[in-house]
This record gives C-alpha cells, structure tokens and sequence, in this order.
C-alpha cells in the first residue's frame, strides 16, 4: 500500500499561550481554546480539561478534551507503557483496569490493535527498558519514546533480526510478540516468516489466522528444548525463554536446521527508519507505538498513513502523545465524541495539539478505544475521565501509563468533597480526604474528624448535613492533622430567581412513565436540579403517582391534559402536558401485517420469526453480519417493499425491543408522503439486555406515512466495536398521537375604573371592588377576572398568598410584595397586590401579559375590556 501524503490543516497563525488558569481562551486562527478545570494528578503531572470550539459546516461545534501534561524532569514521576492483564498481551482490559493493574495514577489507550486477531499492538513497545513488541513491517507507523535521560522522541523505527541455527544457517526474525497481518503490498508476512515469542505473549497458541499451520521450537538458555512441527507448542513462553513460530520458508528452517540440544543464536535490533539518527533503543526507559504523525515544529504534518482507514475525516473520539518545543513536557491527549461533545477529525486534532502546546506528536488508537483514567487528587482509586464513544470501556491492546515514583511525604493539604448547593432538609454526606507533599493520597483511616457549620441553619450527624432554614453557612472537618472547609448555599424561596421542569414538550399516556426533572437556578446563577423528595406535589386531570422524580401515569380517562404543580418552600412550577393518544399497530396477539425478511448486503445471513416470549408472541431477527462490507442490516419487512399505510399523523413510533447487548442500531424505514425513504432511529447504541421500551420521533415527516421495516443495522463506521452476531425481539409497535390541550373559554369581560358595574358576556355584575389605579398602574379584581375568563384562584391565608393558574400558566403572589412568581420565574411588579374591601387586586398589565389575556381600554370612560 503507498503511504498517502496529505497536507494537514494550515498552520496556527497566532502564538500559542502555553500556561492557562482555568477559564482562559486561546484563539488559534479560528477555533477556540479554553480551560474549563484543572488539578493536580501527582508531582509532576497535571490534568487539564479543556473545550475546543471550531466551525464545521457552518455551525459551532464544541469538543471536550482532556491532556495530562507531565514534567519530564521532575524525578517524582514517570511514563510508562501498559500492556493487557498482568502486563502480557492477549489479555486485553480497559484502561482502567490497566492502571489499577501496574498502579499508574493516569492512563490512557495506547496503539492501534486487530480486534479480530489475538490482541496485540500493531507497532513496538517498550515497558521498564524491556522490549515487548517490535515494529510492523508497515511503512508510516511512530513511536513515542522515552530515554533514560528523560528525552522524548517520536519517530519510525524499523525491525532487524536473525536467527542462526548451530549449523550456521540464518534465517530473518520477523519480528516479537506480532499477530497475523498484511505488509504495504498486501503480503500475508506470517506466509513465510519466523516471529519469536516471549512470556508477554499470555497465549498458548500463537498468530492463528485459520490458514498457516504454525511449526514451533521452544528455546532456553539458546538451547532448542522443544521442535513442534506442524502444531504449536502448547505453552506460554518461559521467562528464560522464548518460542519461535514458524510457516512456509520458516517451517523448513526450523525443521531443517534446527535440532533439540543445538545452540542457536538470535539477535534482533530496532534502528531508526530515518539512517541519520542514532537512537538505541537499548537506552529506552519506555516506547508505545502509533500510526500517523500529526504534529511536527508546532505546525500539521503530513500524514504518514492512509487516514481514511481509520475514519481519520470523520469526527471521532480520538487519542495522541506529544511533547513540547523544550523537550520537558510531554502532553497526553483525549477527545471525545459523545452527548455534548463532538469529536474531532484528525486535522482538528492538529489544531488542538498545536493550541495546547505540542511541538510534535501523534496519533493514538482511538473511536471506541479512547480512554482517559486519572486518579482525583486525594483518592486513591483512578477513574475515567473521558465519556466513552459508546457508554463502554473497550478492552484494548496496551496503553501509557503515568507512575508516581515519589517517597512518602507529609501533610500538605485536605480536601472537603461534596455538594456546595442545597436545599432545605436534604441531608448530604460529605468526604474527608488528605494528600501529602508530592500530591499522593494519604489515608485517613482511624482520624474522625470534627464536622461543623458555621451557621445554625443545620446539624452534622457524623458527616452528614441536613440543612433546615436557608442561607449561606460554611461547613469544616477538624482533626488533629488539619481542617478543610466549604462554602455551602442553602436555597430558600428568597434565593430562587427560576424554578422550572427541564422534561421538554411531549404528550403523556395512560401506563407511561415520564421523567419530571425541575432546575431551579440561584440568585447566583448555580442552576441544580431539585431533589424529588424537596419538592411537593400536586396532580391535576390525571390519576398517577410520582416518585424519585418519576410521574407514572395510572389513568388519564377522560381529560386531555395533565397538569403538574411542584411547590418548593412556597415557590411553584408547573408543566402542562397533553394527553397522548397511543395505539398498537402490530403486537402479533391481535394486531399484525404481513411481514418478510430482508438483509444487506447478499453476504449477510438473517431470518424473522415469530416466537413466544413472556407469554406473548413477538418478531424476532437473528442477524450474521460476519461477511460482507460496509454497512450491514436485518431487516422486518411489513407488506414486501410496499410498506404498510399509517393511520393519521402520529408523533412518535414506539416499540418494545429486547435488546442483546451488541451495541448495534436499532432503526425504522418509514416512506413519507413524497415517496421519500426516511430512516428513523430507536437506538444507535443497543448496550442493554432484557426488554426496552424504545421511542423515535416521527413528527417531522410529511404526512400520510407508511412503515416501511424495522431493522437491525451494524453501520460501516465504528463496526469494529460492535457484535457481528446475535438476535433482537420486537414486540408492540405502536403509535403516538399528539394530544391536545383544552381550550380555553372565549369570554369578554368590561370594566370601569373606580365603578363596581362589569359584565361578562354583556351580563351584568356588581363587584365588591371596582378597579382602581395605584401609582399609574391599574388594578383589577384577581378572582372575578381569571375565573371569568376560566382560570383557577386560591388563597392561602397563612401566607396571604395568592395562586392563579389558567391554561399552562401559573402565578404566584404575595399581599404588598412585588415579587411574583410566573410560571416557575421570579418578576418584579411596578405595584404590589393589594387587599381592598376583603378583595385582591392585582395590577392588569402583568396580569394580562402572564396569563394570555388580551385587554382593550377606552381613555375617556376608563373603560377597560378583557378577553
């Protein structure tokens, strides 16, 4: 394969800035750089958490990305390369497990690794001075590497190996620890190649690619112990040891030359592609291979690899190691793509090291092999750091490794960790921790702190605190070895400037459960979702329960709305929410069409049958996407190809899916009224077993629609990460149709100023109050008005307080306070409400304006007319 040269992104115009505090922006010639957060992972190491914005298609995009920088002359730490389970290939972990494995305190993925073979880094690696791997014999591929000088380098390097059998016949090594795989040109190199193994390699049989019949000779001491011909030999690897493998041409070396008893001699070396550099790798601390260099001089390089092969073009999660223009940082680098982070293609990823400060670097394995894991400062147990591509952590080949190698030191400081907002009568549990002087955890077993507050707004029991009155207080843990503090906010109805449900806008059914999630945001612009259990709750025009947040719907007979009211220390929200109309269209007992199998391409192998599960029938496609290329399906085909006819303009189509666990799509062929194929998905991300139910938004489409399918799709990108065989259960697809809220009455309803005379609908009325104005501002008889126009009025007479609901609006307000409550958002008044003849009068403007009312008014009577 030609090695492809492709320019990058243009260079940075701009300097980079290359210390940032947290909340500093970089504009590098477009994109936008900012620290978000910072911390110290150990002496030496810093992790940054970072938010790249750039413009793709004309729209801002915003990327989460997280580097650990580490001082590379700081002796208190080191980086190393991690490999597998028990540092041995073939047993391949997450990150995280690798880093709890070799008690690194950061990590992340390392190379590139064939998720079809045994599990083995395509380049070299290097771990405490000891070789692990050797390069491919693949043209473009760099390695990072670390001298026991603390120099960093990135650069290709190249195999060299021979074996010599005691009679003094040769034969070139092909290379250490490799699977099976292809040269540039396409050439299967374990055809004709002798590859030595060592005990890194955990398996007992060796690059099987179901072709080449393997011959082995087990060696000691550079003594042959063992010849295996045609077979392997049934062992890992001694650690005095190593085992040759041999087929093709090798086959007959090892057969013809080799002889139980004889001492041969091996030697195998790495040197620099590039014949002008003198590395040795001898005098490597640590190597962990890649592909394609990325930076180079703080500019984009060319690429040195086909990116295409690895959705270089595409926005992806993505990994990389650098290091700076001094030589004495190196920068280890993730990106995510995930909800609320869009990826990055490679040239992105250019820009991104460049404005973070490498000077030069490369890519790592990336996708759904991403991971960053970092140990919080204080804790001893390291966490992922990054959000995953597909909500797993994948189990990949090796990684990089960030050690502490500082001595016990002394206190240096504490850490209080626990939530700095709350709300009256949550009772929330806070942690005490410690680290030392090179930022390492020290244990806190046997010291009980003392915990207080700083105000009487609450009590600790233990370390938990229930706050009981509103306010600002500090909170303190005390021990013999030092204090750590926190400044807590307890909000009280005073301190809330919004209070709203976040749930969106959807219609309920009867047997549904929807999450009711309410954000209320401080006078200090904190925004915290309110617990369930602070709130009060009331229901209206629906029968159902809630809990945890959760409203479950028992029977909406007869109404079309539900209304849902959450009270907080005298602060009120509420959602108003049409009830849906859902019917089944296909559950197999009573409602079904004709339905066929289908499948892409001709290569894969699928089926749909009916089957019983739970007690009810259900479809089932089984699907084998073993073979074939691109982008792959099983499809359910309702009426052939013609599609089945649905019946009005429904909002949702929903199904209940048993999942099988394989992270493949789950999606619909539906045509719209113009013919047009449109492809809805019920999940892009099938990571659950057991039934789900599943729901894809419909709304959009032209109407009248018909169902075309349902299928089960393993797309062409990212296929790796996903299973290539199982089966998923479909049953009760329905459809969900819009509801509608009640109108409201059309009344009219004209006053007079300073007169007692009204009427509504030109009948007469005589009020207690006539309509007056106060301060330039007109104000109205509150009950007479809203009920009139077919609102809802209460009185709370402890609290003299007023609640008026109409429609979906909501007010709340208080006697000689201006401060209202609208529908969740704190208003000011010009004029307060006030109590005239035992009668509230409220002003008409807000009034009028909040509840949707339409006010008409005559100067010269006073004339006011409301409808």
């Amino acid at each position: 394969m030609m090695v492809q040269k492709q320019v990058g992104m243009g260079a940075l115009a701009c300097a980079l800035v290359w210390q940032l505090v947290a909340g500093t922006t970089v504009n590098a010639a477009g994109p936008t750089l900012t620290l978000s957060s910072q911390e110290t992972i150990t002496s030496g190491a810093i992790m940054k958490n970072y938010i790249w914005t750039t413009t793709r298609s004309n729209k801002d995009v915003s990327v989460i990305a997280n580097v650990v920088e580490v001082d590379l002359t700081n002796p208190n730490v080191k980086i190393d390369a991690m490999a597998g389970t028990n540092n041995q290939f073939t047993k391949n972990q997450s990150v995280l497990g690798m880093v709890k494995d070799t008690g690194a305190v950061a990590g992340v993925n390392g190379d590139f690794f064939n998720t079809q073979a045994e599990g083995v880094p395509e380049g070299a690696q290097i771990t405490n001075g000891q070789v692990m791997a050797t390069p491919a014999k693949i043209s473009g591929l760099y390695s990072f590497a670390i001298t026991k000088s603390n120099q960093p380098i990135i650069d290709i390097f190249d195999f060299q190996g021979k074996v010599t059998a005691k009679d003094g016949t040769s034969f070139d090594l092909g290379g250490v620890n490799k699977t099976y795989y292809w040269d540039d040109n396409d050439v299967a190199m374990i055809a004709d190649g002798l590859f030595l193994y060592t005990n890194a390699w955990a398996l007992t049989q060796r690059a099987v690619d179901g072709t080449h019949v393997p011959t082995e000779a087990l060696i000691q001491n550079d003594v042959v112990k063992e010849i295996a011909v045609d077979t392997n030999i049934k062992m890992v690897a001694p650690a005095d040891g190593y085992i040759l493998r041999g087929s093709g041409l090798a086959r007959e070396f090892i057969v013809n030359h080799l002889k139980v008893g004889d001492k041969i001699t091996t030697k195998y070396d790495m040197v620099p592609h590039d014949a002008s550099k003198t590395y040795d790798w001898k005098n490597f601390k640590m190597l962990i291979g890649g592909s394609t260099l990325l930076v180079d001089e703080a500019k984009p390089s060319y690429f040195t690899r086909n990116i295409g092969d690895f959705s270089g073009y595409s926005p992806r999660s993505r990994t990389a190691i650098g290091y700076s223009k001094d030589m004495k940082t190196a920068y280890i680098i993730t990106s995510d793509r995930s909800a609320g982070s869009a990826g990055m293609t490679l040239p992105e990823l250019q820009q991104f090291m460049i404005s973070a400060g490498v000077w030069r670097g490369m890519v790592l394995d990336g996708g759904g092999s991403t991971q960053m894991v970092s140990r919080p400062l204080g804790d001893y147990d390291p966490k992922l750091v990054n959000k995953t591509e597909n909500g797993n952590q994948r189990s990949v080949a090796n990684g990089v490794g960030v050690y502490s190698t500082a001595p016990k030191g002394e206190l240096k400081g504490l850490i209080l960790k626990g939530q700095n907002i709350l709300f009256m009568n949550e009772s929330s549990t806070y942690q005490f921790k410690a680290y030392d002087d090179y930022y390492n955890p020290i244990s806190v077993d046997g010291i009980v702190p003392q915990w207080s507050s700083s105000t009487t707004n609450g009590a600790f029991k233990d370390n938990v605190f229930t706050p009981t009155l509103p306010g600002k207080t500090q909170i303190t843990a005390k021990s013999g070895k030092g204090s750590a503090s926190m400044d807590v906010e307890v909000v009280g109805r005073d301190q809330i400037t919004s209070m709203k449900f976040n749930s969106g806008a959807f219609s309920v059914i009867e047997g549904g459960d929807f999450k009711l999630p309410i954000s209320v945001t401080t006078r200090s612009g904190a925004t915290r979702e309110l617990p369930a259990a602070s709130a009060t709750w009331e229901l209206s025009g629906i029968k159902g329960t809630l809990k945890d947040g959760i409203l479950h719907v028992d029977s909406a007979s007869g109404s079309q709305a539900a209304q849902v009211i959450a009270r907080y220390d005298g602060y009120s929200t509420m959602v108003t929410l049409p009830v849906g109309q859902e019917k089944v269209w296909y559950d197999l007992d009573n409602f079904a069409v004709m339905t066929t199998g289908d499948k892409y391409p001709a290569e894969v192998v699928s089926a749909v049958n009916i089957v019983p599960t739970s007690g009810n029938k259900s479809l089932e496609i089984s699907y084998d996407f073993t073979k074939g290329t691109g982008t792959k399906a099983a499809y359910a085909r309702f009426n052939g190809m013609n599609g089945a006819q649905i019946e009005g303009e429904p909002e949702f189509i929903t199904a209940k899916v048993l999942g099988d666990g394989s992270f493949n799509w789950v999606r619909a062929e539906i045509i719209d009224a113009d013919g047009k194929l449109n492809y809805v998905s019920f999940t892009e991300n099938m990571n659950w077993t057991g039934w789900r139910k599943v729901t894809a938004d419909v709304s959009d489409l032209k109407f009248p629609i018909k169902l075309k399918s349902v299928y089960v799709a393993n797309p062409a990108n990212g296929q790796d990460e996903r299973a290539l065989k199982g089966k998923v259960n479909i049953d009760d697809i329905s459809f969900i149709y819009e509801g509608q809220l009640p109108a409201l009455p059309k009344n009219t309803i004209k006053l007079n100023v300073y007169k007692k005379q009204a009427t509504l609908n030109d009948k007469s009325y005589t009020l207690e109050q006539a309509p007056t104005i106060v301060n330039d501002n007109t104000l109205v008889p509150i009950r007479f008005v809203t009920e009139a126009l077919g609102g809802n009025v209460k009185w709370d007479d402890k609290e003299r307080k007023v609640t008026v609901v109409r429609g979906d609006k909501l007010i709340d307000l208080w006697i000689d306070n201006a401060d209202l409550f609208v529908n969740g958002d704190r208003v000011t008044a010009e004029v307060s409400p006030k109590i005239m003849n035992n009668v509230t009068m409220v002003p008409l403007r807000l009034i009028s304006e909040r509840l949707g009312f339409k006010v008409g008014w005559e100067p010269k009577n006073y004339g006011i007319t409301i409808e």
